[in-house]
């Protein structure tokens, strides 16, 4: 196969993924696609979302059609210069498509996951890529780190990327010890000192936003950027309903109206999605983790942080990305900070239904 002839490959967004069912063709044969372009909406088990393009050239091949699921690491298209041969595209796309319908495909490595401890506490990781450059994933409230599934791929392609679990989170240990804002941030800053990286590009979501903030604070030198995905911390706006909601639940049926404000598209609320969390919050130690936790970022019905003094105090670059349509934290609440990347079509979890847009800004300060 002439070695211009590149494969796009179904992804492995996160540990659990097996298959992606392709939803729809965002390009179409003979498109022009640069790396970073939406190639094709992909259905996982947990949530549906954007492939995009790691290749320049033309897509001259689809491979697998919507409705179509397939297994991870299966070829879905071919990429390859105009002046590829057709005869050589049509050898490639039969040799791809035999493989899919014999089930014969190689899985893609997915993220190394493993532990290391701090303060006494277990803190869980996944970790992708081996480049120079360190990027750190920390998640909001409630979440884990297989909430960065969408960005950790494509950001691996060039760096190291971990994706960690918070005290309370994920299958980190669920003591929070006090909760406040320096425990967190001591468990990050613990973490870079338990694997070595003298410094690092922090990424924080939400509750995770303010956490990195303070942890960029208490050690300078050991952050080399900031980006804030519709952090905590700023403003004075916040859906107490929705946190103590979601802290209260017992039930996937309680639950459930709770996530719809996570997200623009309600309908990215899947049962499974639910299930999931629910399994999560049966967890011993869970529930007295998530409700020491609301003291952390609730004063009554008014958010408890405010982090903006301890932005102003640190020199390196930030990025700041809030979906327009934040339900949890609203995006009026970035009225004070500097160059914010406002998000269409995109809720609280915006690195989830828009995660294109994230890794974009990302690479403004993670050169």
């Amino acid at each position: 196969m002439d070695e211009r002839i590149r494969k796009v490959v179904m992804p492995k967004w996160g540990l659990s993924m097996k298959t992606g069912k392709i939803t729809e063709w965002i390009a179409a044969e003979g498109d022009e696609v640069a790396d970073g372009d939406d190639l094709a909406e992909i259905d996982t088990d947990k949530i549906a979302g954007a492939l995009e393009s790691s290749e320049e050239g033309v897509l001259r091949r689809v491979i697998a059609q919507v409705g179509e699921e397939v297994p991870v690491g299966g070829t879905i298209a071919l990429i390859a210069p105009a002046d590829v041969p057709d005869a050589e595209l049509d050898e490639a796309a039969r040799a791809a498509r035999e493989e899919l319908d014999s089930g014969a495909v190689e899985e893609v490595a997915g993220p190394v996951t493993g532990t290391v401890e701090v303060d006494g506490r277990t803190l869980a990781y996944a970790t992708l890529g081996e480049g120079e450059e360190v990027v750190v994933l920390v998640h909001g409230y409630g979440g884990d780190k297989n909430s960065w599934l969408f960005v950790q791929e494509p950001l691996s392609q060039t760096r190291t990327v971990h994706a960690l679990d918070l005290p309370g989170h994920g299958e980190s240990s669920k003591d929070v010890g006090d909760g406040s804002l320096d425990t967190l941030a001591g468990a990050v800053l613990g973490f870079l000192e338990a694997k070595g990286i003298e410094r690092a590009h922090l990424v924080g979501h939400s509750l995770g936003g303010a956490v990195v903030v303070a942890a960029a604070a208490s050690r300078p030198e050991r952050v080399a950027s900031l980006t804030l995905v519709a952090p905590a911390g700023f403003g004075d706006r916040i859906n107490a309903d929705y946190l103590r909601g979601f802290a209260a639940a017992t039930s996937r049926r309680e639950l459930k109206p709770h996530l719809t404000a996570l997200f623009a598209d309600p309908e990215q609320v899947t049962r499974k999605l639910a299930d999931d969390l629910m399994k999560f919050k049966r967890l011993d130690g869970v529930d007295a983790a998530l409700d020491t936790l609301l003291g952390t970022l609730l004063d009554g019905d008014a958010p408890a942080l405010d982090v903006a003094p301890l932005l102003s105090r640190i020199d390196v670059p930030v990025a700041v990305v809030w979906g327009r349509q934040d339900a949890v934290l609203p995006v009026e609440n970035a009225s004070g900070l500097d160059g914010v990347v406002h998000v269409d079509a995109a809720g609280h979890m915006v690195h989830m239904e828009q995660p294109g847009e994230v890794v974009s800004a990302i690479g403004t300060v993670v050169k």
